[in-house]
């Protein structure tokens, strides 16, 4: 059975609407790209397999993202992880080129492979202007993938770049997301839009996550405890090689949150609604553990910035902070962090890894029955 999102199963997370994808590219011009490596089973054998992981590309437009940057921010949760140049985003306030997502220790090839890519079709770089600075996050897929292997290459990056598309958005263990967890449940990329009303403006909120955290008795979906009623099904299978600080029974791992608008936001603003992505993540049972790497990467589509500056000055549309528009805008951030994260999990099977580690998929079935148990009538198989 093709395993469905939320909202196949009746679960409609919040109260405002959904784009047409409900994903992250209802934010006109957003695309996403993946390219998913799983390779081998059995034992591990460090630097060779089993291969779980990959590598995710969102861009936040069709055009040159160098030349024309779009207005950005990362907003650091909690800090137990990695977003490569950072800094240079929160001093400048821009994001000039694709966000890229994949596991810890591909950081930096990924990082060099963007690098390449753009050298390849702007040989201007690092001659007559600047160079790229790579926008690479990461959460580590260590219990399911040969880690060591850092097994994502320069061309598997470029493929990500080329095959980025708009529309619906592949979820579950791909890309970036193939091999991590959630909840002590399979999880992996997932994805969730909200449209505010014609009457303030008709912008969308896209998020996409690679999530990667929690402990499985926090899991709430819609505000049921179906974590703590599942905590005996199927637990994470651990080799009695596993390493100490994987064996956790606190929430811990980590999230990556990428939040696209094509509201016109300052950095400033793009920061205030970041924030609010933490609360999402706590409506699906997070608490942001110590060992929780939780960013969040924003941006609007609609306030750019040419790299050759023709002007001294620009005049910017500038959302207003006050009033019913801002507080939508916050509105649509805890909603689709919310359902993105359910998301990741309901579109995530079974997976196998290293040492044979069984990942168990949220099993649907049981969940439909819990969740009706609670109350949600309206839940049903699709």
């Amino acid at each position: 059975m093709k395993r469905p999102r939320a909202r196949d199963l009746g679960i409609n997370i919040g109260r405002m609407k959904s784009g047409r994808y409900n994903a992250i590219t209802d934010v006109a011009g957003v695309r996403v790209g993946h390219v998913t490596l799983i390779d081998g089973q059995g034992k591990l054998v460090p630097g060779k397999g089993p291969i779980r992981t990959g590598v995710t590309a969102i861009l936040p437009h069709g055009s040159d993202l160098f030349l024309d940057k779009v207005t950005g921010a990362v907003l650091r949760i909690n800090g137990f992880g990695e977003v490569t140049n950072a800094e240079q985003i929160h001093e400048m306030g821009f994001i000039e080129g694709p966000i890229m997502l994949t596991n810890t220790w591909n950081v930096p090839r990924v990082a060099d492979a963007v690098i390449d890519w753009y050298v390849a079709r702007n040989p201007a770089m690092g001659v007559t202007t600047w160079g790229i600075s790579p926008v690479v996050a990461e959460t580590s897929d260590m219990f399911l993938n040969d880690i060591v292997g850092r097994h994502v290459t320069r061309e598997q990056v470029f493929r990500a770049i080329d095959s980025a598309k708009d529309g619906a958005v592949e979820e579950g263990a791909v890309g970036g997301g193939t091999g991590m967890t959630c909840y002590d449940f399979k999880s992996g990329i997932g994805t969730a839009s909200r449209k505010l009303p014609d009457k303030l403006g008709g912008y969308t909120v896209g998020i996409l996550v690679q999530s990667n955290f929690g402990w499985r008795p926090q899991l709430m979906i819609d505000g049921v405890p179906v974590g703590r009623e599942l905590i005996d099904y199927k637990p994470l299978r651990r080799t009695s090689d596993t390493p100490p600080e994987m064996k956790r029974d606190i929430d811990s791992g980590s999230i990556i949150v990428v939040l696209a608008t094509d509201a016109p936001c300052s950095t400033r603003i793009l920061n205030r609604l970041a924030m609010r992505a933490q609360n999402g993540l706590a409506r699906t049972g997070s608490h942001t553990g110590n060992t929780s790497g939780d960013f969040v990467i924003a941006f609007s589509t609609t306030r750019r910035k040419k790299h050759f500056n023709d002007r001294l000055t620009y005049l910017f549309e500038q959302v207003v902070e006050e009033g019913d528009l801002i507080n939508h805008l916050f509105w649509s951030v805890v909603e689709a962090t919310e359902e993105a994260v359910l998301n990741s999990l309901f579109k995530s099977d079974t997976m196998v890894g290293i040492d044979d580690r069984v990942a168990p998929g949220l099993p649907i079935e049981e969940t439909i029955a819990l969740m009706k148990k609670y109350g949600h009538k309206q839940v049903h198989l699709p």
